[in-house]
């Protein structure tokens, strides 16, 4: 038979000897196959010479619209910060990959329930990276966006998409970073691109949007509860870590249960919480990069703190069960400490807290100068040390403002969620 007439985007029905498949056709270098992108989201390669025939369902046609900001009578209004990750992607019908939104009315189309629940009042998107490209000076940015929308009267709260891998790195660094809170600061995120049929976007967003204009005035994640599309859970900022790497409910609440269920129509608060307040956020982003986060693990040369001194300023060792290191470490913290380096100490096993009085080797650890950090989770840790070190002011009080609770990372009591 002739060769079909595709183009990439194309949704084209194929007939083969046996059965028909229905799919996107993809860009692809070889051209003896069709490349089609299933419905399930899965990619496949099908030979053109066992294609019987076959036609094109739906044309490609690439939408250029312009969007407008439509204000609504009787919703309430939020600020929406748009800085990436698989919630502001779309699928790339020339590589079958996921491309960034690039613009507000593209997220807007994708999301239209959203519009419908909320007035987004303000859009910025201040960059569009993946969450590991993030830097210290991408949080700094993006609680500088939060703190003008924050402290906007006409804003109920504010929504950020973002990236799910380095997440709790960012909530951990704004619940620092927004002092004073006022007004709900909701991260939300997606495992799986709007184009999938499996895709958590949409009921991520319009739970995010619900907890945005809620009374809890906390910086939290707002993401599936369970692998179905029945409801959400808001976490706090500091006591949340990413606990899979593709299922829907991926991110867990450490050491604390979550703060509320959240359905797209409402929310059920499940503890206590911060509730919304007036006054403004007061903004400190002081923040010190100098600081390493280092994994022990059995047989590890000491020396790694000989090359940490040398670059940074504090370090976060994520110890084993109760803060356990080898003894071959002890001389080395104590002569590190001893010349100005800060290290901490947090438990690699993720839930529970380091206690350096079970065991001598805790007791040796302490004298010598090591900050036991509680249940403090190992990223929020770091994000923490660095901001305390970012405050010249605070060098004599470093283990003081570590073991401050500032934004709930500490808890005397441990919880544990469903």
């Amino acid at each position: 038979m002739a060769e079909l007439s595709f183009k990439p985007g194309d949704y084209v029905r194929l007939r083969l000897a046996k059965k028909e498949i229905e799919g996107t056709i993809l860009e692809n270098a070889d051209s003896s196959i069709y490349l089609l992108k299933l419905k399930s989201g899965y990619n496949i390669g099908i030979a053109k010479e066992n294609v019987l025939a076959g036609r094109a369902l739906k044309k490609f046609v690439e939408e250029k619209k312009e969007f407008e900001l439509n204000f609504k009578k009787g919703l309430k209004n939020v600020g929406l910060i748009i800085t990436g990750g698989t919630i502001a992607s779309k699928l790339d019908v020339k590589t079958g990959g996921v491309a960034p939104l690039t613009e507000a009315g593209e997220f807007a189309r994708f999301y239209p329930e959203l519009f419908e629940m909320v007035n987004v009042k303000k859009i910025e998107i201040p960059f569009m990276i993946a969450s590991e490209s993030m830097t210290s000076e991408n949080w700094i940015k993006i609680a500088e966006i939060a703190e003008k929308m924050l402290n906007d009267k006409d804003i109920e709260g504010v929504i950020i998409t973002h990236g799910t891998d380095f997440l709790h790195y960012t909530s951990a660094a704004l619940s620092f970073f927004l002092r004073n809170l006022n007004k709900p600061v909701v991260l939300t995120y997606s495992q799986r691109s709007i184009d999938r049929g499996s895709s958590d976007a949409n009921l991520n967003l319009q739970c995010a949007a619900r907890m945005a204009i809620s009374d809890c005035a906390e910086v939290m994640l707002v993401g599936h509860a369970t692998t179905n599309d029945d409801f959400c859970y808001a976490l706090p900022g500091t006591k949340v870590r990413k606990m899979h790497s593709s299922r829907r409910d991926a991110f867990k609440p450490v050491n604390s249960n979550p703060i509320a269920k959240v359905w797209p129509d409402k929310v059920e608060f499940l503890r206590e919480y911060i509730p919304r307040r007036e006054g403004k956020v007061v903004l400190d982003t002081e923040f010190s990069d100098k600081v390493a986060l280092v994994k022990f693990y059995p047989g590890q040369d000491p020396e790694i703190l000989d090359y940490c001194a040398l670059k940074y300023k504090g370090v976060v060792i994520e110890a084993a069960g109760l803060g356990h290191v080898n003894e071959s470490w002890f001389g080395k913290i104590k002569k590190h400490v001893r010349e100005g380096l800060v290290i901490c100490i947090a438990t690699q096993t993720i839930f529970g807290r380091v206690d350096p009085f079970v065991y001598s080797s805790g007791r040796a650890l302490k004298d010598a100068g090591v900050i036991f950090l509680e249940d403090m989770l190992p990223e929020t840790a770091m994000v923490k040390l660095g901001w305390v070190l970012g405050h010249y002011g605070w060098k004599g009080k470093v283990e003081e403002k570590m073991l401050e609770n500032v934004a709930g990372e500490l808890n005397q009591r441990l919880e544990f969620g469903e």
